[in-house]
């Protein structure tokens, strides 16, 4: 069964409108044969508010309304809006989580669109997009049979700025929380180390690229022993406030610190103990794979670090592309295509704390 999904993301500071050819083994009649779900991109816009954020060193949820409002249009144009939509087959678009005056200028476009042309729409949780971006094409010159059989049972690792999640997955409709963040997510843990090295915003990506510059010398991993918070807890719940309160209190007792070293030191520190944990998770569970998602998976060493040990306990590593892990309307609308074929709603309105 194959549908063209128009996919409409506006969570936090950056626009997207997909389109995306998506295929999957089964029907809707017949959802326990969705094996293997395929999606094909055909385009993929993002209008980026970075700048626009950057002197106030953060997102202003009104300012990002106002430029949601003022982007749809144009990259709707840019698709071949008016052209396009009457092939396609669903719209879908993010209902949550996110900046709520964002989410709404999203759902409104896409209503006026659904109404306009008698087009089913799908509310999408952004954190599914998350769970599901795995799925969406790879450059790589092997092609990758992502069969139910061969994924599941799994652990999802989802990171970003606002969310540090652990999930047991069971196939492609069911899973539970095994745990998340008490505080500090590591995306946002990242932003505010950043913020105390006195980075421009986002400063998650400079963090990473100091480090990097640390990894080619004699200490890869810094030279500062930072806390690694409930590392060893029996739990699979996550903390990075102290971390981050340990890094503030060590910039303020050596005035004369390292930027790279602290960056390195840092970084080393929220990996171990997201892959500790995640990999603890795996081996309790007897799981076939771990999935990596979320904004922090475009961070080269977690990708490394996973892949590693994933290899060396003879686990699948699943992780989409780069620019798919990073806010996207591709995978809104994988996530909405989703939720079309398992028959879940999500209300057509702007959820900020929504949960997946």
């Amino acid at each position: 069964m194959k549908r063209l999904v128009l996919g409409i993301e506006t969570s936090c500071d950056e626009t997207g409108i997909a389109l995306v050819e998506a295929h999957s083994a089964g029907s809707g009649q017949a959802l326990e044969s969705v094996r293997a779900p395929k999606f094909k991109v055909l385009k993929n816009l993002v209008a980026s508010q970075v700048k626009i954020h950057e002197p106030f060193g953060g997102v202003v949820p009104n300012l990002a309304k106002r430029e949601h409002q003022k982007n749809l249009p144009i990259l709707f144009k840019k698709i071949s809006g008016e052209e396009i939509i009457k092939k396609v087959d669903l719209i879908s678009v993010t209902v949550g989580p996110g900046l709520e005056p964002a989410l709404w200028t999203g759902i409104t476009f896409s209503k006026e669109l659904s109404k306009k042309h008698k087009k089913p729409l799908v509310g999408a949780n952004h954190l599914e997009g998350h769970l599901y971006s795995f799925l969406l094409p790879k450059k790589t010159t092997r092609r990758e049979k992502l069969e139910s059989r061969r994924i599941f049972p799994a652990v999802a690792l989802i990171v970003s700025g606002g969310h540090t999640i652990l999930l047991l997955v069971k196939d492609f409709k069911t899973w539970k929380k095994l745990g998340e963040t008490r505080d500090d997510a590591v995306g946002e843990a990242y932003d505010k180390v950043a913020r105390l090295l006195r980075f421009p915003y986002p400063g998650g990506p400079q963090i990473e690229k100091l480090a990097l510059r640390q990894v080619q010398g004699k200490h890869p991993n810094g030279t500062i022993e930072f806390p690694r918070p409930m590392m060893h807890d029996k739990n699979y719940d996550f903390s990075f406030s102290g971390l981050k309160t340990s890094v503030l209190y060590y910039l303020r007792d050596h005035p004369k610190y390292s930027p790279t070293d602290v960056a390195a030191s840092f970084q080393a520190a929220a990996i171990e103990v997201l892959v500790k944990k995640t990999m603890r998770a795996a081996i309790e569970f007897g799981v076939k794979s771990v999935l990596l998602s979320g904004g922090v998976a475009a961070n080269k060493t977690l990708r490394t670090a996973l892949k590693k040990v994933t290899s060396k306990t003879k686990l699948n590593f699943w992780v989409a592309d780069q620019k798919y892990n990073t806010d996207n309307a591709v995978m809104i609308a994988a996530a909405g295509y989703m939720t079309y074929l398992h028959k879940k709603k999500y209300p057509l309105r702007a959820n900020g704390n929504l949960e997946i």
